[in-house]
């Protein structure tokens, strides 16, 4: 399968947000449950699909979305 084939493949089955109902941006500059911060978290619902990637590759290579912290 082509490249391009398997990332659309992959953005169609990642959820809209990255949000895992575990919650620490009131205290934290970042969420310990989705990895995102505080600024991304009040943005999220007004960034571009370009800006969301971006926010996603990083979180999903430090280890984020998670459940359990």
């Amino acid at each position: 399968m082509p490249a391009y084939m398997i990332l659309a493949n992959e953005l169609s089955e990642r959820p809209d947000t990255p949000c895992v109902a575990v919650c620490s941006t009131t205290f934290d500059d970042v969420c310990r449950g989705c990895g995102r911060t505080v600024v991304e978290v009040a943005e999220w619902v007004f960034m571009s699909a370009e800006d969301k990637e971006i926010v996603w590759e990083r979180i999903l290579a430090e280890g984020f979305p998670r459940r359990n912290y």
